[in-house]
């Protein structure tokens, strides 16, 4: 997603590597808005995920990830002039994940980012 924001290119094949359902449906839509309002994200989120648990023991196929990852240095700006699309900073935020395991591969279904602040 981090990279994909770079250009909002809201129709990377790299999302659907990543992400499925709820959360890709939600990804795209969020990128689509950014495009559509030239916008465009610039620097690198910080994330330090855990595992808050996965099931059925002992082969899980679903993860719960819960995460404080850091929006300071991952901020939108307008593509035609390179400012800041808005005033407000980033910051720490609870982000937790849904993490399914389908065909061999990984992929977040749903997520939920919460305000800043608020871990």
């Amino acid at each position: 997603m981090a990279e994909a924001a770079k250009t909002s290119d809201w129709d990377s094949p790299m999302l659907a590597r990543h992400a499925t359902g709820e959360a890709l449906s939600a990804i795209t839509r969020g990128m689509y808005a950014d495009h559509l309002n030239g916008l465009v994200t610039k620097g690198e989120p910080k994330n330090v995920p855990k595992v808050s648990s996965a099931t059925p023991t002992p082969d899980p196929t679903t993860v719960m990830i819960s995460d404080c990852g850091d929006s300071t240095h991952w901020l939108k700006y307008r593509r035609d002039t390179g400012k800041p699309a808005d005033g407000k900073p980033g910051g720490r935020q609870a982000i937790t994940a849904e993490v399914r395991k389908r065909n061999g591969a990984w992929k977040v279904s749903r997520f939920a980012v919460e305000a800043v602040g608020s871990c």
